[in-house]
């Protein structure tokens, strides 16, 4: 480093404690970088390399960009995932000797950001921590620094619990400790986690007592301390909008596993990752930033609680009947600002005097709003009512103080109104005369000297001058005026009375900004102190505008309200699937009842592919999950159970990242659902086993069929293709068959989209295809291959699952066949005989051997099919 001038020394040093991110290294009017950063930031930003002398024998890489335009380069950077320090000059370079000192004044990453393109208004952007401790618990929390909200929860098992955490918060950056295995940030990485950050430093500060106070273990308060300490140490200013740590148990609500989100498109499509065509789209109607993320909150959290479902009931319900009132409510809300955010922006000491007006407007709306909630006159609106705090002692000082349309700066004048400071007051009347009185100078001089194109102009350089053209020189007296500056067409002069002014006006002036900065200063202090109110505020108006929006939706797609059954029956009669009955607009959406109670546990959906079962499947969980968080939902009737988790296999996708094939995937999803499900849960499963041979994926179905239905009891619709699963309802008494009717005419298959009682007749799989235009000569060839296939007695579509009553005489099983051709197909959860080959080879009685000594019942569904692996593995070697 000897060899590197003070500058360049300079940057490295502040540089080696910012290794993981860009350093913006302020140089006059620009933000400058140096080596490594600034061939990388070239590239991201497309801006021009440079290079410059350092001190070494080699010129050092350089790009820049001009610091009013930071912002924006600075938002390219963070979207891509990056870390960006920002470098500023900390003391006046006239008073410095030697290299101007400079230091980091904040530390901008995915997590911290707090205002730009890169905030979207209805979304939180979270920033989360994971503390990992010996005896296999996690610490858990998150926060949002735009909002100031925080939460805490402990987990414990398996580390998929906080992988599910973290995808239902959304965070774009997770803090760990330096010690965290890599095997734990690879698996973060595997779910797009954007960055990674360290912070070792869990001491509770001083400044951290009153945000943990209701923090009792020792865990979570480690926890806490870790996120607390890394926004203090990136941020280096106030956090005082910084709200106590909401401490949250996941078994308070629905648990929705990132799996079924994702495959339920609660807020985002599988397809598109795009918030159209999710549950969110179709029940955002909010009016608020604020409405717009509790309700994405709300999403992702449904209540099990019935009291406080109902709460939120009465309210909607409420808001249906009184649409002059609602609609009153509605239009108020689109005056109201983010007043979470502005409170963030208020603590950050970013916001700018239109920002403040804003928050006047909005405060403004809050007596009215609490006047026509009590109109209504419930107990339900009364307490809403009652948390719409108007905070009128600082609605009346932004009142006074702040003129209507500042300027968006605070450093140039022109915000605080005319009457509200003395002192402010006398400079502006000194400012205001003083240029009266230039104007009517300007008027004397030119009766004076018969000069018409006399004039007095002002520069920064020179001050006030009187300006006479070269032409007009001859018409002014000797020593008339003192001359000040020679143009190449005229000359500028002043005189002793002038200059006078001029001291007073620039000196007003001056002063005029001066005070107006010092005095906004103090107003955005006294706000400061509001940030509390403001925050309780925000909550109740972002709820009162959820539940608007609620009942506005569900008047306008005629929704119903949900009964709660503690019989455990789902009765919805005329229901639909919302997300699609939107999408379909003017098309005229089928209707289709569901029941189920004790004696009706788990429905066996068959029908052909495009009739609409998984539409179906979908549309209850989504009923259900709309129930959950207070929505009327669609139907004509709905009684509905509450459920504490809900499960699903929908669709084929593959997990290339982390190496697993589209049936691993599948496998996994339902060992989840299986390991995790009690009878209070709702689990759809949409053609499970389709991913492997017939063989496999039927004996696969049906013993996780009957494994929910023998051991967990939950609430299940399970759709197959495998028609000979439809017996399976003379074995298990809480089975019923369901199937999507089709009909054919003139050789084509029509969806009649109508769910009936009863087992489908046929698949109609050629129809299909028929329908997506396959060549003629290959669907005509594939209806021979199927006569032919029928009429085989020994054809998997004329075998039977297996009956545990069937005696020796029964016709031979799928799984009696399979061992005739290679290996049993053996149930996961039932020890079933097995045909034995005729002749066992020595392998073949090896792997007999290893079969009898396996504990099927002490195996999951997982575990079975990874030993069934291999084993078929061993005899085809």
């Amino acid at each position: 480093m000897a060899a590197y001038t003070p500058m360049i020394k300079q940057y490295l040093q502040i540089k080696a404690d910012y290794q993981d991110a860009f350093l913006f290294f302020r140089l006059g009017d620009f933000y400058e970088m140096f080596f490594e950063d600034a061939i990388k930031a070239s590239q991201e930003l497309e801006i021009t390399l440079t290079g410059k002398a350092g001190g070494g024998e080699e010129r050092i890489p350089m790009c820049g960009v001009p610091y009013h335009s930071a912002p924006g380069y600075i938002e390219q950077l963070i979207q891509k995932g990056y870390k960006v320090a920002i470098c500023e000059q900390t003391e006046d370079p006239k008073a410095a000797k030697g290299v101007v000192k400079r230091e980091v004044v904040q530390l901008i990453t995915p997590g911290t950001v707090m205002e730009g393109r890169g905030l979207n208004e209805k979304e939180n952007n979270f920033i989360a921590t994971i503390s990992v401790f010996e005896d296999g618990t996690y610490g858990f929390a998150c926060s949002d620094l735009s909002t100031g909200e925080s939460r805490l929860t402990m987990l414990a098992g398996s580390f998929d619990e906080v992988l599910n955490e973290l995808s239902l918060s959304g965070s774009k950056e997770v803090v760990l400790d330096s010690s965290t295995t890599e095997e734990i940030r690879k698996r973060l990485a595997e779910r797009s986690v954007i960055a990674i950050s360290l912070e070792d430093h869990t001491e509770i500060k001083a400044e951290h007592q009153s945000l943990i106070a209701g923090v009792a273990g020792e865990k979570e308060r480690i926890t806490a301390a870790r996120l607390f300490n890394y926004l203090h140490r990136t941020q280096k200013r106030s956090l005082d909008h910084l709200q106590p740590v909401s401490i949250y148990e996941t078994q308070q609500y629905m648990k929705i596993d990132y799996f079924s989100k994702r495959n339920l498109e609660l807020t985002e499509t599988i397809r598109s990752t795009a918030k159209k065509g999710s549950l969110l789209w179709l029940l955002d109607e909010t009016k608020t930033a604020m409405g717009g993320r509790l309700l994405k909150q709300w999403i992702n959290r449904p209540l099990i609680k019935v009291r406080e479902i109902e709460r939120r009931q009465a309210i909607v319900e409420l808001f249906m009947e009184r649409f002059f009132e609602r609609h009153e409510i509605r239009e108020q809300l689109k005056e109201v600002y983010d007043l979470e955010r502005l409170a963030g922006r208020v603590a950050f000491g970013n916001v700018n005097a239109r920002d403040l007006v804003q928050l006047k407007r909005s405060l403004l709306q809050v007596p009215v709003l609490r006047q026509t909630l009590e109109s209504l006159g419930s107990n339900e609106t009364d307490e809403l009512a009652e948390r719409l705090d108007p905070c009128e002692e600082m609605t009346g000082l932004l009142e006074q103080a702040l003129v209507e349309n500042p300027p968006v700066s605070v450093k140039e004048g022109n915000i605080i109104r005319d009457g509200y400071d003395e002192k402010l007051d006398q400079y502006r009347d000194a400012s205001r005369n003083g240029k009266t009185w230039i104007a009517s100078l300007e008027r004397q001089e030119r009766e004076k000297t018969g000069i018409k194109s006399l004039k007095i102009g002002y520069n920064r350089i020179f001050g006030y001058y009187i300006e006479v053209t070269r032409a007009n020189l001859h018409l002014l007296k000797e020593g008339q005026y003192e001359r000040k500056q020679t143009l190449s067409n005229a000359e500028r002069f002043i005189t002793p009375e002038l200059k006078e002014k001029e001291d007073l006006i620039l000196e007003a002036e001056e002063k005029i900004v001066e005070l107006e900065y010092d005095i906004f200063v103090n107003i955005r202090e006294t706000v400061k102190e509001y940030i509390p109110r403001l925050q309780a505020l925000a909550k109740a108006v972002s709820e009162l505008d959820v539940l608007a929006s609620f009942a506005e939706l569900s008047e306008q797609r005629r929704y119903v309200k949900p009964v709660f059954s503690t019989e455990r029956k789902i009765i919805l009669k005329e229901g639909r699937h919302p997300v699609v009955e939107k999408v379909m607009a003017a098309q005229e959406y089928v209707p289709n009842d569901c029941y189920m109670d004790r004696e009706r546990e788990l429905l066996l959906i068959t029908g052909p592919n495009m009739s609409g079962k998984s539409t179906y499947m979908r549309q209850i969980a989504l009923t259900a999950v709309m129930a959950q968080v207070g929505c009327f939902v669609p139907a004509s009737e709905a009684i509905l159970p509450i459920f504490d988790q809900v499960f699903t296999r929908i669709g084929a996708a593959d997990d290339l990242i982390s190496g697993q094939s589209t049936f691993m995937v599948e496998m996994l999803e339902a060992n989840n659902a299986i390991a995790n499900a009690t009878e209070n849960s709702l689990i759809l499963f949409d053609e499970i086993g389709r991913g492997t041979s017939t063989y496999d994926g039927m004996a696969l179905a049906q013993a996780i069929i009957e494994y929910i239905h023998n051991r967990i009891g939950a609430k299940t619709l399970f759709s197959t293709h495998y028609h000979e699963l439809t017996s399976l309802d003379m074995e298990l008494d809480k089975l019923k068959n369901i199937h999507v009717s089709a009909v054919e005419q003139n050789g084509k298959v029509v969806f009649l989209h109508k769910i009936k009682e009863g087992a489908a007749d046929k698949s109609y799989g050629i129809h299909v295809a028929q329908l997506a235009d396959l060549p003629l000569e290959l669907i005509e060839r594939a209806a021979e291959i199927l006569q032919t296939l029928e009429k085989k007695e020994d054809s998997p579509h004329t075998a039977e699952p297996v009956r545990k009553e069937e005696g020796a005489e029964a016709s031979l099983t799928i799984r009696e066949k399979a061992a005739e051709t290679a290996l049993a197909q053996l149930s996961f959860f039932d020890e079933v005989p097995v045909a034995k080959p005729a002749a066992a080879s020595k392998k073949e009685k090896r792997v007999l051997d290893k079969l009898n000594e396996l504990d099927i019942l002490d195996m999951t569904p997982l575990q079975a099919m990874n030993v069934l692996y291999e084993l078929q593995r061993k005899l085809r070697s």
